[in-house]
């Protein structure tokens, strides 16, 4: 495989991957109103850790959720600017 093809594979794994997570956020959101069994908090994290981050991040924002949470307001941010300097560091081939 050449660089075009594992570019193509590494975009096409976090659109699936933050689509997902924005739509568990929502999930987990709907659950809570409802006091219906939750999405344990770990789970979250590790969708956001395996690049989910913008996903979950957007999810907190536009579903009010996890808001109170400092491992969230905090984590999921940090997450995501560690994964974007990753990024960065891979596209500029440091």
């Amino acid at each position: 495989m050449n660089e075009m093809d594992w570019a193509r594979i590494l975009e096409g794994y976090l659109a699936i991957l933050n689509l997902a997570s924005f739509a568990i956020m929502a999930v987990d959101k709907g659950k809570a109103k409802h006091g219906a069994w939750r999405i344990p908090e770990k789970t979250l994290l590790v969708l956001a850790a395996a690049g989910g981050s913008p996903g979950v991040w957007l999810g907190m924002y536009v579903f009010h959720h996890k808001t109170k949470k400092r491992k969230f307001t905090l984590g999921v941010p940090v997450i995501l600017c560690l994964q974007g300097l990753a990024l960065l560091l891979l596209v500029k081939g440091l």
